[in-house]
């Protein structure tokens, strides 16, 4: 629950494809929810249910959280076979993570190891303040002590589109990449670790026709330094759909500039 007015977050896997939808309240109550919306790529889906007054769980702020922190994940693993919610103890073990599964690529996902299975996805990960830090929402099978969750500063994001828009916009280029880290830095020759490196372009995107191909690294919008794809993101929110913004890149050893149209995200 992210709202007293009867607002849940889960994830969209959860979802997608069901006709009808119930949310099990903490009194047992079965309430069913309408879909408000549902953002893929984020793997996030807001529900609604008709009830008011609730007393949602505090949300925290992901862009503080630190490796090695103690977090907790509650979710319902298998379903009824082991009768209902339990919770999970461990630390996050990564941040800023991508994953690559289904033929998506989630980024800057939250890696923890404390135990999450089918059935823990759209619960919450919570620190020892009890406040939300996170989304569980996925797991490599047959890996032991890795989990996934979407920082929650996202699910904030998604919220504040859906309060103003009434559903959620998110600014798109269609580039997929990753953190520079050292290793990146010293095998592309980088002066030091940070920016982006592009790892995919979707074919026809507005990267794609301002002619940015993966390999090359973001290294700053509009001449401003970025240190990693978060710093990227929130440039783009910062100009906005429809407006341009320019990619200082490093391609092929040299610097070069590509000026790029925002679109909302298909």
């Amino acid at each position: 629950m992210v709202d007293e007015r009867g607002i849940v977050v889960t994830n969209a896997h959860v979802v997608e494809g069901y006709e009808h939808i119930t949310v099990t309240l903490s009194s047992g109550e079965n309430v069913e929810a309408t879909i408000i919306d549902i953002d893929p790529h984020y793997d996030i889906a807001f529900l609604k249910i008709p009830r008011d007054n609730l007393k949602p769980l505090p949300l925290g702020d992901s862009d503080k959280l630190k490796v090695g922190q103690f977090v907790i994940a509650i979710g319902n693993p298998f379903g009824q076979v082991l009768g209902g919610p339990s919770l999970t103890f461990g630390v996050i073990s990564g941040l800023g993570r991508n994953l690559r599964t289904e033929g998506k690529i989630y980024e800057n996902l939250i890696q923890t190891d404390a135990p999450v299975n089918p059935g823990n996805s759209g619960g919450p990960l919570i620190d020892l303040e009890g406040k939300a830090i996170g989304i569980t929402t996925a797991m490599i099978p047959f890996a032991q002590g890795i989990g996934f969750a979407i920082p929650i500063n996202e699910v904030k994001y998604s919220l504040s589109q859906i309060e103003k828009y009434g559903r959620i916009l998110r600014p798109w280029i269609g580039i997929y990449g990753l953190d520079v880290n050292p290793v990146i830095a010293y095998q592309l020759g980088l002066p030091k670790p940070a920016g982006v490196l592009i790892i995919r372009v979707v074919p026809g995107s507005p990267a794609a026709r301002a002619g940015i191909r993966p390999g090359h690294v973001v290294i700053g919008t509009d001449g401003k330094e970025i240190q990693g794809i978060g710093d990227l993101v929130a440039r783009l929110r910062e100009k906005g759909i429809g407006q341009e913004i320019t990619l200082n890149l490093y391609a092929q050893g040299g610097l070069r500039n590509a000026r790029v149209r925002i679109e909302e995200a298909p």
